[in-house]
């Protein structure tokens, strides 16, 4: 598995991504999450051949991750069933659950990557030091090609959610 040493940054201090880093024209590819009602998800069962903005955080329970999932989620609000949003992390299902149930996310599909990594791995934000993600925005097009990436190189950063929602948009 490829690394990529001293590629993000956590409070200054730099950390190893474990995977290939995904550019622009590649295909979306295929990984196994958990869902919130533990079943297993794979990019096939989730691609509904429609814009996807997929992001990936390291804990819900951080401002960053909380103000970003809640952006996202408000964003989505608005563009309806055109597209599709995504938000992934290694929390567990049970406190994603409890989590978007605290905060109203019923916009957003927030799964867990906690037992395999394979998103992480797949999307090449997998922080090996920590086994967390790193934060990264991905948007795939209607025919699941990678349109927009954003690996945030300090990862208690916000994404540049203009530029990530401009990508979203000029695909409808």
């Amino acid at each position: 598995m490829q690394e990529r040493a001293n590629a993000v940054t956590l409070k200054g201090n730099p950390f190893t991504l474990v995977g290939a880093e995904i550019k622009v024209g590649d295909r979306a590819p295929d990984f196994r999450v958990v869902a919130q009602d533990l079943s297993v998800k794979s990019w096939s069962d989730l691609f509904e051949n429609k814009p996807t903005l997929l992001a990936a955080v390291p804990s819900l329970d951080t401002g960053v991750c909380d103000a970003e999932t809640r952006r996202f989620n408000e964003e989505a609000g608005k563009l309806g069933d055109k597209v599709k949003v995504i938000t992934i992390s290694v929390d567990l299902p049970f406190a994603q659950k409890r989590w978007c149930g605290a905060a109203g996310i019923d916009n957003v599909e927030v799964l867990s990557d906690h037992r395999e990594t394979s998103f992480g791995q797949a999307y090449g934000c997998l922080i090996k030091e920590l086994r967390l993600l790193s934060r990264a925005v991905f948007i795939v097009d209607k025919d699941g090609v990678v349109r927009y990436v954003e690996y945030v190189p300090e990862v208690g950063q916000h994404p540049n959610y203009d530029a990530a929602l401009s990508a979203l948009n000029s695909l409808l």
